[in-house]
């Protein structure tokens, strides 16, 4: 709409599971350090029917109207289930960014690409980790339990196959998989300990995007 004022950012995401755990994370702008950003107002945030391969092949068909409406755009999808699972990370958002920038956005937008999924941002030594899947003994034994089950090895940050892991985890604890459950995580597990590099793209970006100066 002619003199309508932007609003900061769009977010196209392929699942719920997704838009739960980045509603909850922007709202954490102060451990993000970035300024305060709320949904409606400042950003929104939609899905993608065609899910991970829609938001890989057709997100600029999708933005191309938002991008007079936002400031910036953002696109997130899992790597695993993509349609493209043997191109690497690092591919997959160069290719969803080029496209974006040929069609209205220039360098007002990104792509992060989760290596392999959402879960791998789950998975941490904060304690959040284990009181929010259910796990009762707490972080350390359930970082033995995933080395016993061969889920990682002595001395790894994060099993080799994160949403598997999670799932067993519920299953033994007998806690039901749902959005919720990314939220808490996404609302509670400590930032600074996540050293996955899909995540640290997702921080640098935002923290360019919404210095804490400019609040």
């Amino acid at each position: 709409m002619a003199g309508q004022q932007k609003k900061d950012l769009v977010v196209l995401v392929p699942c719920q599971d997704i838009e739960v755990s980045i509603d909850n994370l922007l709202s954490r702008h102060k451990a993000l350090e970035i300024r305060e950003l709320k949904r409606t107002r400042d950003y929104d945030v939609y899905r993608h029917l065609g899910k991970d391969p829609g938001c890989l092949l057709e997100s600029h068909d999708f933005l191309r109207p938002f991008s007079n409406q936002y400031t910036r755009a953002l696109v997130l999808f899992d790597r695993q289930g993509c349609g493209k699972d043997n191109f690497s990370r690092e591919h997959l958002e160069t290719e969803v960014e080029e496209r974006l920038a040929a069609n209205g956005w220039n360098d007002r937008a990104a792509a992060v690409v989760i290596d392999p999924e959402l879960e791998a941002w789950v998975w941490n030594d904060s304690p959040h980790v284990s009181a929010v899947l259910g796990w009762q003994e707490g972080q350390a034994d359930l970082c033995s339990w995933l080395i016993g089950q061969g889920f990682m090895n002595e001395g790894e940050a994060k099993p080799h196959h994160p949403k598997e892991a999670v799932e067993q985890v519920l299953r033994l604890v007998r806690k039901p998989r749902s959005a919720a459950l990314y939220g808490q995580l996404a609302e509670r597990v400590t930032l600074q300990k996540c050293v996955d590099p899909a995540f640290s793209k997702f921080k640098l970006l935002l923290q360019g995007w919404f210095s804490q100066e400019e609040g």
